[in-house]
């Protein structure tokens, strides 16, 4: 993987380097959002929005017009940006979550539907029988953008019950405050959705309000790498070729300039591991895949 980012940053660096050099910013996402809510948030506390310090109030609209602007185009973008392997990636996520036919599972920020599906057709695999009947996975998103592309899916993968039911649901709603009745489910999962919330403890708390006592929460999202050979390809990889790719690919470079952003801001592994101990999550592990490029953070919500 390092080679490969390598012989992508030097291409990069010859044909791109010039006019992308300086920093980027979101400004027309920043402008577009704050002309909506009236140049002001409802809070007086900030966040960071990718390097930008922000009114908590603001930044829900403006990861929401993030979202907007590449819906149509997220998938694609995530085959070229990751050079495929987000779909290892999530591979790995789903065996580590070891879905069985009986679970509820709650798929969080998880729009276009990847989770789910991949779900879906791992208990498919691993529970073969004509009898097989699982429970229908919910995915929840902030985004109905987002929503509409993972909706497309169902049809096209023959995502259906016995009874031609979907076999996902499609609920938009908010991770830091869900809308979902207390212990619903037995499995949480958000994949790269979790450095987009505004208040991560929030949504943490939420995730256990949501659990049965005894259920699962597994996080996969961008992380710190851990490598000191492998961290400098990596960054140069990332703020100098993904946000190009983003303006060639999805014609929205702002959009993942907030992308290599947003994973720098994210907490590194054992600061996220910490706040899930204090939300009350038990059992809490981390396992880093492509050294440490993503994580897997897992936890149970106490059966007390």
């Amino acid at each position: 993987l390092a080679a490969v980012m390598l012989r992508l940053c030097r291409r990069a660096v010859k044909r791109i380097a010039a006019p992308f050099q300086a920093p980027v910013t979101v400004a027309s996402v920043r402008s577009f959002s704050e002309a909506s809510n009236g140049g002001s948030g409802s809070s007086n506390k900030t966040t960071h929005f990718g390097f930008q310090t922000v009114s908590e109030g603001l930044k829900k609209g403006m990861v929401g017009e993030v979202f907007t602007g590449v819906a149509s185009n997220y998938d694609v973008m995530n085959d070229v940006m990751s050079l495929g392997v987000h779909r290892l990636w999530k591979d790995h996520f789903i065996a580590s979550v070891q879905p069985v036919s009986g679970n509820k599972i709650l798929d969080v920020a998880g729009g276009t539907g990847d989770i789910a599906f991949r779900a879906i057709d791992y208990v498919r695999k691993n529970e073969k029988g004509e009898d097989l009947e699982m429970e229908v996975v919910t995915v929840c998103d902030i985004n109905p953008s987002m929503l509409e592309e993972g909706k497309k899916k169902v049809s096209d993968g023959g995502y259906f019950t016995s009874t031609g039911m979907d076999q996902v649901r499609f609920i938009e709603g908010d991770a830091e405050n869900l809308p979902f009745e207390d212990a619903s489910f037995d499995i949480y999962t958000i994949a790269f959705g979790l450095r987009n919330v505004t208040e991560i403890p929030k949504a943490l708390s939420e995730a256990q309000r949501v659990l049965k006592p005894g259920g699962r929460f597994f996080c996969l999202e961008f992380s710190r790498v851990e490598n000191p050979l492998l961290g400098p390809l990596y960054d140069l990889y990332s703020f100098n070729v993904i946000p190009p790719m983003g303006e060639l690919v999805a014609q929205n470079r702002d959009a993942y300039q907030y992308l290599v952003e947003s994973i720098r801001k994210h907490p590194p592994q054992q600061e996220l591991k910490r706040l899930m101990i204090q939300s009350g999550f038990t059992s809490v592990q981390y396992e880093n895949l492509s050294m440490g490029i993503v994580a897997i953070h897992s936890g149970f919500k106490s059966v007390d």
